[in-house]
């Protein structure tokens, strides 16, 4: 397998993260767009070993850039929900619909980090490696990021839970 082979074949992860980071269709394209061409215009870079956290990592790279950027933080959610694919009822659908508002409400970071990890299945090294943090940060974050996501999914207000140490 050729190297641009290899690349391509990773196309539909790449595409599939870029949606769920950017929450929107042409936005994520454009990502997977630059994301491809970088690697490719610098693939001479590249040292044999993870080609997929290697992909990520410049997706993950262009995409912190591309907001900071932007600065208005604003995510479609509605073009997001639009295009989800609802299974046969009508409930199934509302909870897409939720897990979606959901993900978008957590942190960048955490959000991040529970799309590598649960969506992507990547070893929480290889997150770390993406992301560009220790491993420690990766655990702490999925674990703040499933708190979180589990207490939005269940209706529960937004609060930082602080710990009382004596």
């Amino acid at each position: 397998m050729t190297s641009s082979d290899a690349i391509v074949a990773e196309i539909p992860r790449l595409r599939r993260y870029a949606r769920a980071l950017t929450g929107d269709p042409a936005r994520a394209d454009d990502l997977v767009q630059d994301t491809l061409e970088r690697a490719l215009g610098r693939f001479f870079l590249f040292r044999p070993g993870n080609l997929r956290a290697w992909l990520f990592s410049i997706m993950h790279n262009l995409f912190i850039n591309q907001a900071k950027a932007r600065r208005d933080g604003a995510w479609e959610d509605e073009a997001v929900l639009a295009e989800l694919p609802a299974r046969a009822t009508q409930d199934d659908a509302l909870e897409v619909r939720d897990l979606a508002r959901c993900l978008q409400a957590l942190p960048p970071e955490q959000r991040e980090v529970l799309l590598l990890v649960g969506l992507e299945e990547m070893s929480y090294e290889e997150a770390a490696r993406v992301l560009g943090v220790p491993l420690g940060t990766v655990m702490s974050r999925l674990f703040r990021a499933r708190e979180r996501l589990r207490g939005l999914l269940a209706g529960l207000p937004a609060q930082a839970r602080l710990k009382v140490v004596k």
